[in-house]
């Protein structure tokens, strides 16, 4: 039976662990267990957690019950910042052999909110000033020499909206990656219907597939199992993915999705889903390939900028999926069109640890 204590510090929301005098875990919350992949006690804390900074406090605080706080950071799918607490336990009848209790404070939202507001300025003032700059040139015009000249004025009239318009989808990709990015790093649990998110992004884009002479063709494999995730923010993950087919495949050309199992997710050696995108356009350079989802890379700005795109597109889309804890797929033939393949991991039930080793079941917590 677990003791009383234990089942109460499985609630904490903070990974906690109690140590004993020699480092090694006597105990680990559920909190704990998700993070760091303890898998069972008496083992030493630098096989779950080997960072020095965590490691000399620990050892500082045993046997002198004194108290230390350093500030860690855990890399992974995506990288976590925490406040981590270590105290020193007295010796007592009612504490045994713990000598330490080492508490972590998830403190990742916070610094991404602190980042993601100097990276906000920071782009934002980079890709407006081109077009603000060109509105002031247009509008001085028409204040001036051209202002009686009915056919300058509708041209530059009209310009002016398109640029408008591109810098109004610039703020609104630059808030969407921001939203993103500040809880990357809390995986979704809600199961989703991957055929109903794609139902309802072709849809979306029916009009514009149609206008190109580009019919959306979905084929379903066999044996797909469930993932979890947010439905939205894959929603926007697909669309982005289809509308870029829609925009640099071949005018006539069928754009072709297909939805498969996957044995083994790149990167995670997980089994999932894997959704492929495919065009039949010109293709994308080799070299450009390992930049696609960086922020503002464009493969051909001209035509970018041409039909519309922001360059934060594929940035969008990484972060979305590095969230889902997935992996982003591209491969391309010049002149022959790119495959983009999202992968999603299936969702496997998550095992704990009782004290005494023994596992338990722990409840399960949407081109530039």
């Amino acid at each position: 039976m677990v003791p009383l204590t234990d089942r109460i510090l499985d609630h904490f929301p903070d990974p906690t662990i109690l140590l004993d005098g020699r480092r090694a875990v006597v105990y680990a919350n559920g909190a704990a267990r998700d993070l760091l992949d303890i898998s069972g006690v008496g083992q030493d804390l630098a096989m779950s957690l080997r960072h020095p900074r965590v490691l000399d406090a620990v050892d500082e605080v045993l046997g002198r019950n004194e108290n230390r706080t350093v500030e860690v950071t855990l890399p992974g799918n995506t990288t976590r910042n925490f406040e981590m607490h270590v105290s020193g336990v007295p010796p007592a009848p009612d504490t045994k052999s713990i000598g330490a209790v080492l508490v972590l404070r998830d403190q990742t939202t916070a610094r991404r909110a602190e980042q993601m507001r100097a990276d906000f300025v920071a782009n934002a003032s980079h890709e407006l000033r081109s077009p603000l700059a060109a509105l002031l040139g247009f509008i001085e015009t028409l204040e001036g020499p051209a202002g009686g000249d009915e056919d300058t004025r509708v041209r530059f009239l009209g310009i002016m909206l398109r640029e408008a318009k591109r810098m109004a989808g610039l703020i609104d990709d630059l808030l969407t990656l921001s939203r993103v990015e500040i809880n990357e790093h809390v995986r979704p649990t809600a199961p989703v219907d991957i055929a109903g998110v794609l139902l309802n992004v072709t849809e979306a884009l029916s009009v514009q597939a149609k206008a190109s002479n580009m019919p959306i063709r979905v084929n379903y494999g066999t044996g797909l199992p469930t993932v979890h995730g947010e439905a939205d923010q894959l929603f926007q993950v697909f669309r982005n993915l289809i509308e870029n087919a829609i925009r640099y495949g071949g005018k006539g050309e069928a754009i072709d999705i297909r939805v498969e199992p996957a044995d083994r997710i790149p990167g995670t050696g997980r089994s999932g889903i894997a959704v492929k995108v495919t065009d039949h356009g010109d293709g994308i350079p080799a070299d450009a390939i390992p930049r696609l989802t960086e922020r503002f890379y464009r493969v051909d700005k001209a035509r970018s900028k041409s039909v519309g795109g922001t360059g934060l597109g594929l940035a969008i889309v990484k972060h979305i999926i590095n969230r889902h804890r997935g992996h982003l797929g591209v491969e391309s033939q010049i002149g022959k069109g790119s495959t983009f393949t999202v992968y999603l991991p299936a969702e496997a039930p998550r095992q704990g640890m009782l004290p005494s080793g023994e596992p338990v079941a722990l409840p399960s917590s949407g081109k530039p």
